[in-house]
């Protein structure tokens, strides 16, 4: 046990350098541009108009980071504060680059507890993978977490993705330990630990059918337990789930309180009004202005607002560029596609490993797979089945989705795979010696025999893990642009797709770098991104989009604008040639800014 806490300080130590160390020269991304203001906003003016599509518990703790260290001036006299509705974006451009603050300064201060919960989130699966399965299994979940481009690429950044992936975790973690153990105690906190993911993002609504699955599968599959005893259990069970539903609604409704505070009403009347106008359910929608018009339901109001936002986002898709081709439709091999190409090969590679290890388990059991047999395995294998109950229903959610807007809406599923991944692996190296101990040649022969045989396992998992971590290394610092070798490799995989995939806007700072290390006096620029090209740049930055025509001398552009403008339009979607660089197509770029911005010198 203590030869196995040395790589795990290890393995934190060197994942905080690599996402200290990458995220400093990062520009803001996309949808920083609108998280970090409204932090701000909820914490200097406790009023929560801007940016409700996303609970406020990390914006705010981002923000209180920043503030302390940085305690910039935020604006509260524009419009994009006072009138507009939900002016996140402007109002974020103005707070950060036109209001005479330091910029980078909050940004790097605003990530800085983003890095530390996922420091912590390692740390935390690490122990429980270890209590749970062993230290060998939690080795190669802490591996695969540290050392996941994904995971590097969005656990600095202030978004909402790394903290999904937490409040899914410690949500099944406190649930999974109260049907083990279902006292008061455990209640309480299984319903402190669901509101607190639901103040984290609204995809965490999806615990609750995960809970309905867990508590039914947990009662039907208890053992020698009869059938009045077990529907008594089950009523139990479900009155305490219904406990711990409540607990995590008061969770909510007191967090939401600063808000409301100086968020005037009939403004919050005014918005709610506007942001719902086309929501279908007019049901819902009438419900939410209910709660906004009483004093005591401002903040389930707030709360409910967010999640119809979403709900109504989602099914509306969004434009995207994959594999080619632009489309507001959707693909339903967007997200499988994304993550055979996100993931690096070796982890594919042992994630194949396992599941071959884990059918030759089946085969060597040779049970009749009755369903005597099944719930016996279900119920001594319920975190495994519990795990791969989320997996399933998280990724037939997103699927079915037409919002395809990256990878990272599927990393919530990233740390039960590593573990069940982990889990077989370790199953299929460690030795199960059973010999005869009054013979003790035959018991050293015997742990000969299978140390030998284990040589060549640990040789390949071995070989594969170091591969793994050295592709995560040399990928620094463009994590987020990663992609395997399937893919082309991270210099190529902006063919396959783009936006938080690629490109988000992170190659600014490295763009003003280019521009001054090569004396150019102004450069075209279309940008994609959370960030301010004329902040950095100055007048040397000369603003520029498709409908301009062609541009001379230097010219860059993101490579979200770029493929979105080369790539062939799905069947339906309309382009412009007004918005097509079809003068650009014949030009090859001399640089690139990082990875995602493309550099021209033009006639």
């Amino acid at each position: 046990m203590h030869i196995l806490k040395s790589p795990l300080t290890y393995i934190l130590i060197l994942t905080a350098l690599l996402l200290f160390g990458s995220v400093w020269n990062d520009s803001a991304t996309m949808d920083e541009l609108a998280h970090i203001p409204a932090g701000f906003g909820y914490v200097t003016q406790i009023d929560g108009r801007l940016n409700p599509e996303h609970p406020p518990l990390l914006k705010m703790v981002s923000a209180l980071f920043a503030e302390l260290a940085v305690n910039p001036y935020f604006p509260t006299d524009t419009r994009a504060w006072q009138s507009d509705i939900n002016g996140q974006w402007d109002h974020g451009r103005i707070f950060l680059y036109e209001s005479g603050n330091n910029a980078d300064a909050i940004i790097f201060w605003s990530r800085v507890p983003f890095i530390l919960l996922t420091l912590f989130f390692a740390m935390l699966l690490w122990r429980w993978t270890r209590e749970r399965f062993g230290p060998l299994t939690a080795l190669f979940t802490l591996i695969f977490f540290a050392f996941s481009p994904t995971i590097l690429a969005h656990g600095r950044l202030v978004t909402t993705d790394l903290g999904a992936a937490f409040g899914f975790f410690i949500g099944f973690i406190a649930f999974l330990k109260f049907l083990e153990n279902p006292t008061w105690k455990n209640t309480f906190i299984a319903g402190l630990l669901f509101g607190m993911a639901e103040l984290l993002k609204y995809s965490l609504v999806l615990l609750i059918p995960l809970y309905g699955i867990m508590l039914l599968t947990w009662t039907l599959t208890l053992p020698q337990i009869r059938m009045h005893a077990r529907i008594k259990h089950f009523f139990a069970l479900a009155g305490k789930t219904a406990a711990i539903g409540c607990i995590g609604i008061a969770i909510i409704w007191i967090a939401y309180i600063p808000l409301v505070l100086h968020y005037p009403q009939e403004k919050q009347l005014r918005d709610t009004e506007a942001i719902l106008e086309s929501y279908p359910n007019k049901t819902l929608a009438s419900l939410d202005l209910f709660f906004i018009r009483h004093p005591a339901t401002r903040p389930l109001g707030q709360y409910m607002l967010g999640f119809l936002m979403v709900t109504q986002r989602a099914s509306g898709g969004n434009t995207a560029y994959f594999l080619g081709e632009v489309s507001a439709a959707g693909s339903r091999i967007y997200f499988p596609v994304m993550y055979l190409y996100k993931e690096p090969l070796p982890f594919h590679l042992l994630t194949i490993l396992a599941l071959w290890i884990g059918i030759q388990n089946i085969r060597r059991k040779k049970t009749g797979y009755g369903l005597p047999d099944i719930g016996e395995w279900i119920h001594s294998h319920f975190t495994e089945f519990s795990a791969i109950s989320f997996i399933t229903l998280y990724w037939a959610s997103s699927v079915i989705s037409p919002l395809n807007i990256g990878v990272r809406h599927v990393l919530p599923t990233f740390p039960f795979i590593y573990f069940l991944v982990g889990k077989k692996l370790a199953e299929w190296v460690e030795m199960h010696i059973t010999v005869n101990p009054k013979n003790m040649m035959s018991v050293f022969l015997e742990l000969s025999r299978r140390f030998i045989a284990t040589i060549p396992k640990y040789g390949l998992i071995a070989l594969l893990v170091l591969w793994l971590i050295a592709e995560t290394i040399a990928t620094y610092p463009y994590f987020l642009s990663f992609y395997n070798e399937l893919a082309g490799g991270t210099k190529n995989g902006y063919k396959i797709a783009v936006d938080s995939n690629y490109d988000w806007g992170q190659d600014l700072l490295r763009l003003r770098k280019f521009v001054e290390e090569n004396n150019i006096e102004t450069i075209a620029v279309d940008y994609f991104g959370g960030s301010n090209p004329k902040y950095y740049l100055g007048d040397k930055f000369v603003p520029w989009q498709s409908s301009k025509g062609p541009a001379s001398g230097w010219f860059a552009i993101s490579a979200t604008f770029q493929q979105g403008t080369f790539g062939n339009t799905a069947p339906g979607f309309f382009r412009g040639p007004e918005d097509s660089y079809i003068w650009l197509q014949p030009y090859e770029p001399v640089a690139r800014a990082g990875t995602s911005i493309f550099i021209y010198k033009l006639p």
